[in-house]
């Protein structure tokens, strides 16, 4: 067990999980919008994912002395390493979109809505109130792993009903966020890092998180209740993953580091969808 729990926390240090998770939800609304994509699509969203993730981890420990964290001791440990990965990664995912897309539209759209989330991170890490943070990175990951699908999809397949799991993904993505802010809070509060828990007080945020909680749990529910049989897989799958949430966030014996694992892990449960 303890070779399984070193595993699972490196993955979680190095954001692989994210990553898992990210390819899970682009493959969830491709299926939603019978939008299947090729493998490329996925690789991709792997290395865009991951090199998103990892600069902003070094961003978090540049001119920081003091580090109350192992995830960000690893990454301070390991910085050159991992900007090397970062740059190579970059490069790939550069040569490998321009290989699969080629310079059209869809290669031109997608530089224009990164230089969009990027200008956007920016903005709001330097002017934003603190959960603004984590509500931009939600907004901007279900975009990222949307806009493949949609681009691809049929006009007939855009409809109400699909497109109402995007606010409701962005709400999971959001909450799981915000769960993480508080499990980190000692730590960002320490280190001055710029997150919710800035904006609110950790009685205040619990009482958010809770009562999001509830929402997004409700809403699924409703969805697999009255949605047409289609789309009961997929409200299903959401209603599981807030589940999940909900029940390893407000557990009180475990451990931050099992919550935070069990969370993100659940990212990979549109895998389900194979079935279906």
């Amino acid at each position: 067990m303890p070779f399984i729990q070193n595993l699972l926390r490196y993955i979680s240090w190095l954001s692989l999980d994210v990553v898992l998770g990210a390819m899970a939800g682009m493959y969830f609304f491709a299926k939603l919008l019978h939008a299947p994509l090729q493998w490329p699509a996925y690789g991709l969203l792997a290395l865009a994912v991951w090199v998103i993730y990892t600069t902003d981890h070094l961003l978090d420990i540049r001119g920081k002395e003091r580090l109350d964290s192992s995830r960000r001791h690893f990454h301070a440990q390991n910085r050159l390493f991992l900007l090397f990965g970062v740059g190579l990664a970059t490069l790939l995912g550069g040569v490998g979109a321009f290989w699969w897309f080629g310079w059209g539209k869809e290669l031109q759209l997608t530089l224009i809505l990164a230089a969009l989330i990027l200008g956007s991170r920016l903005l709001i890490r330097k002017l934003g109130p603190g959960w603004m943070k984590e509500l931009s990175i939600a907004v901007f990951y279900v975009v990222g792993i949307l806009w493949l699908p949609v681009i691809r999809a049929e006009a007939i397949d855009i409809k109400w009903m699909a497109m109402g799991f995007v606010p409701i993904y962005i709400l999971l993505a959001f909450l799981n966020l915000l769960m993480l802010s508080f499990l980190d809070q000692r730590e960002d509060e320490a280190a001055g890092y710029f997150s919710a828990v800035r904006t609110w007080t950790p009685q205040a945020l619990i009482q958010v998180i809770r009562k999001l909680n509830f929402i997004l749990i409700f809403v699924a529910l409703g969805a697999f209740i009255v949605m047409p049989s289609f789309f009961r897989a997929f409200a299903c799958v959401v209603l599981l993953m807030a589940l999940i949430h909900y029940v390893s966030f407000f557990n009180g014996r475990l451990v931050a580091e099992t919550k935070r694992i069990r969370m993100e892990w659940s990212f990979m449960l549109p895998v389900l969808l194979f079935a279906f």
